[in-house]
C-alpha cells in the first residue's frame, strides 16, 4: 500500500483533513497538560504527612471569660485552664494520650520564621525558611512522629509562655529535612541555632525523620519539610490539643471529648467544627486539589470523546462519498482487509500529523502555565504518552466506519454514479 494515492485523496477533502489534525493537536496538548497536573495533585494529596494519622483528632478550644493580658498571673491562670483540660482528655477511656498544638500538618493554620547559624541574623534572611511546632513531652508519641536522632523532650524541659511572648527555648527537635539543610553533614544534634532573630541559643537534642508544614499553599513548598519542634504550652484564651485514641475507639473518643470538657469547665466555646479527625482536616485540605484532579479529568474524557466522535463522522462522510471508488477496487481483487487497512493507514496519516503539531501546542501550553501558574516543567513521557493516545484513539475511532467501508460489495462499481 503506497502512500502516493492516499495523499491525493487527502488533498481532495483539505478542509475536513485540517480540522481533524487540529483537533487531534488541541487534544493532545490539552490531555498532555491535564494529565500532568492530575498527576500532580494526585501525588501531593498522598503525600504523607509523617504523623501516624489513624486515630488522631483535634480539639480547639475558646475559652469565655480568661484573662487576656500577658502579666505573669494571667498567663499562669491560662496554663492551669490548659493543664486542666489536658488531665481531662487524658483521663477519658478511650484516649491513648494528648498534647497542646499551636498546629497540626494541613490545618493551613501556621507559624512560620526563619533559623540562622549566628545569633541575630535570622530575621535577615538565615539559613532556612521554616515552620514552628509547639507541644509538650508527649507532642511526639501522641502524634506519631518518628524520631530518628537524638532524644524526646523530657518534663523537665517543657515552658509555658503567653501568646506574644517572643523568648526562645534553650532545646528543641528539628526534622530530619531542616537538619539536612542546616547541617549537610549530618551531625545536627547537638549544635545550636538561633530562632527568628533571636540572640538565645537553642540546641537540637533530637531529630524526627518528617513532619509536613500546616500550609498547603504553593508560597510554603519551599519549607513545606522543614519544621522546629519546641517544648512549649502556648498560653492564650484558645488552645488546641492533639489527641490519639486508643486504637479503633477514635469514634468514642470524639464523641466523649466536648461533654467532658463542658463537664470540667463550661466557660468556653465548642462547636461542631471544634472536634475533627485528622482525616477530614487532610480532606478538607486538599478538596481544592481533589476538585481540580476531577476537574481536569472530565475534561480530558469529553476532549477525547469530542475528537473520537469528529474522526467517526469525517471517515463516514469519505466513506459514504467513496462508495463507488470502493467498489471498483473491490471489483479489481482489494480484499476487505485492504479496504480496511486503506482508512486505517489514511487516519493514521492524519493522527500523525495532528500529532505532530500537537506535540509544538502542548510544550508552548506547557512554558505558560509555568509562568503564568508556577506549575512545573512537564517531563517529555507525558507528551509521549499523549502521541500514543491519540494514535490509538484515532485507530479505535475509525474502526467502524472503515469495517463498513470493507463490505462494500465489488457490484457498487456497475453502478451509475
Amino acid at each position: 500500500m503506497t502512500l502516493h494515492p492516499m495523499i491525493a485523496a487527502l488533498r481532495k477533502h483539505k478542509a475536513g483533513v485540517i480540522l481533524i489534525a487540529l483537533q487531534i493537536a488541541l487534544t493532545l496538548a490539552i490531555v498532555c497538560n491535564a494529565v500532568f497536573i492530575i498527576g500532580q495533585r494526585i501525588e501531593r494529596v498522598n503525600r504523607p504527612t509523617g504523623l501516624k494519622e489513624q486515630d488522631l483528632f483535634l480539639v480547639t478550644n475558646q475559652w469565655v471569660g480568661a484573662p487576656t493580658g500577658d502579666d505573669p498571673a494571667s498567663i499562669q491562670k491560662l496554663d492551669a485552664l490548659l493543664r486542666e483540660d489536658l488531665a481531662t482528655l487524658r483521663a477519658l477511656p478511650d484516649v491513648a494520650s494528648v498534647t497542646p498544638v499551636n498546629s497540626v500538618p494541613l490545618l493551613n493554620s501556621s507559624w512560620n520564621g526563619s533559623v540562622a547559624l549566628k545569633p541575630d541574623t535570622a530575621l535577615l534572611g538565615g539559613k532556612a525558611r521554616t515552620t514552628y511546632y509547639f507541644g509538650d513531652q508527649n507532642f511526639i508519641g501522641t502524634l506519631g512522629v518518628h524520631l530518628i536522632a537524638g532524644r524526646d523532650f523530657n518534663a523537665g524541659d517543657v515552658t509555658n509562655k503567653g501568646f506574644r511572648n517572643t523568648s526562645e527555648p534553650s532545646v528543641i527537635i528539628v526534622s530530619k529535612a531542616l537538619a539536612d539543610t542546616l547541617f549537610p553533614k549530618g551531625d545536627a544534634i547537638g549544635k545550636v541555632i538561633y530562632l527568628d532573630g533571636s540572640g538565645t541559643p537553642s540546641t537540637i537534642v533530637g531529630e524526627v525523620a518528617r513532619i509536613q508544614s500546616p500550609a498547603t499553599g504553593s508560597w510554603a513548598g519551599a519549607f513545606v519539610w522543614n519544621a522546629v519542634i519546641e517544648p512549649i504550652r502556648l498560653n492564650a484564651n484558645f488552645a488546641r490539643y492533639a489527641v490519639r485514641a486508643k486504637p479503633g475507639r477514635l469514634q468514642a473518643a470524639m464523641r466523649e471529648a466536648t461533654p467532658a470538657l463542658y463537664k470540667a469547665d463550661p466557660m468556653r466555646v465548642l462547636d461542631d467544627d471544634s472536634v475533627k479527625s485528622f482525616a477530614d482536616i487532610r480532606a478538607h485540605a486538599y478538596r481544592a486539589d481533589v476538585g481540580m484532579a476531577v476537574l481536569m479529568g472530565v475534561i480530558c474524557v469529553i476532549l477525547l470523546g469530542v475528537t473520537a466522535a469528529g474522526i467517526v463522522g469525517l471517515t463516514s462522510f469519505w466513506v459514504g462519498q467513496r462508495h463507488r471508488q470502493i467498489g471498483v477496487r473491490r471489483a479489481l481483487g482489494a480484499r476487505k482487509v485492504d479496504i480496511l487497512h486503506y482508512f486505517q493507514m489514511e487516519n493514521l496519516l492524519i493522527a500523525g500529523l495532528g500529532a505532530v503539531a500537537g506535540i509544538a501546542l502542548a510544550v508552548g501550553l506547557n512554558l505558560l502555565l509555568m509562568k503564568y501558574y508556577e506549575m512545573d516543567r512537564m517531563p517529555v513521557p507525558y507528551v509521549l504518552a499523549g502521541v500514543v493516545l491519540v494514535l490509538l484513539l484515532g485507530q479505535g475511532a475509525v474502526f467502524t466506519p472503515a469495517r463498513r467501508a470493507s463490505n462494500v460489495p465489488p457490484v457498487v462499481a456497475t453502478r451509475a454514479a
